[in-house]
């Protein structure tokens, strides 16, 4: 799987559209853009920050919502 489609895969994990990955990552909508659909690679690292941060937070909720139960 090469960058652009593990991107795509990401945002669609998340259930976030364009706009609003856009706004989580605070990055110009036409670049993701530009991303998704091939017109500019992005950065690796930049991917795996993504990622990365998308699994933290993922835990951090899943943690504050197992302790209000």
């Amino acid at each position: 799987m090469n960058s652009r489609e593990y991107l795509i895969e990401l945002r669609n994990s998340t259930g976030m559209s364009r706009k609003e990955f856009c706004e989580y990552f605070e990055i110009p909508y036409r670049t993701l853009q530009d991303w998704e659909l091939g017109n500019r690679k992005m950065p690796e690292y930049l991917l795996r920050l993504m990622a990365y941060k998308i699994e933290v937070e993922k835990h951090s909720k899943g943690e504050k919502n197992n302790g209000d139960i």
